[in-house]
């Protein structure tokens, strides 16, 4: 199975220990995954505006790829503004409806504030519904205070969230094995 795991912004640092960390403890978990993790920052990025998939640059169309490759995800997010990322939710848009489906998706997000953590309930975990993805019931939200000044994750309690986070995304993406990807519907 491939695995992308998806650091969702153009800046910080946060989102990125967080995904080498869930890296880490699924690879710990089974290790016949293939495991990668990629950066929108090292993306030339365009706006979804309507024209033809065609004609949008080549790092698009290969973001689009790797989405489509994909047999589960791990999303990263810092929470910006009380939102996601404008880069994240455009990337979303790149994607057809049918590219996640009945794939498992697991969510880490990081914010300033602890009210921060309902961003992913109302914005992020809508998106993901309508792209009708397995997602794992347990997200890791984790605040500035879990980090020390070199963004070592520093709160064994995080830790510990991140493993049960691997552990529930290993037994979905075995799960999603049997699903059938191919809908009956057109929608």
């Amino acid at each position: 199975m491939k695995i992308l795991l998806v650091d969702g912004t153009i800046i910080g640092t946060k989102t990125g220990v967080i995904l080498e960390q869930v890296k880490d403890y699924i690879e710990s978990i089974n290790t016949n995954y293939t495991i990668e993790i990629i950066k929108l920052a090292n993306y030339e990025h365009q706006f979804v505006d309507g024209r033809p998939f065609e004609q949008y640059n080549d790092d698009m169309k290969l973001l689009v790829s790797k989405f489509d490759q994909a047999d589960g995800y791990i999303i990263a997010t810092p929470i910006f503004q009380g939102s996601i990322p404008g880069v994240l939710k455009n990337t979303f848009d790149f994607l057809h409806p049918k590219t996640m489906r009945y794939k498992p998706v697991s969510i880490v997000a990081n914010g300033g504030t602890y009210q921060h953590h309902l961003v992913i309930e109302n914005q992020l975990k809508p998106i993901l519904d309508y792209f009708r993805c397995l997602v794992t019931p347990n997200y890791v939200y984790t605040h500035s205070s879990h980090f020390d000044k070199n963004n070592v994750i520093v709160d064994e309690d995080v830790h510990n969230r991140l493993r049960e986070l691997a552990r529930v995304f290993v037994q979905y993406a075995e799960m999603s094995k049997a699903l059938c990807k191919d809908p009956i519907d057109i929608h």
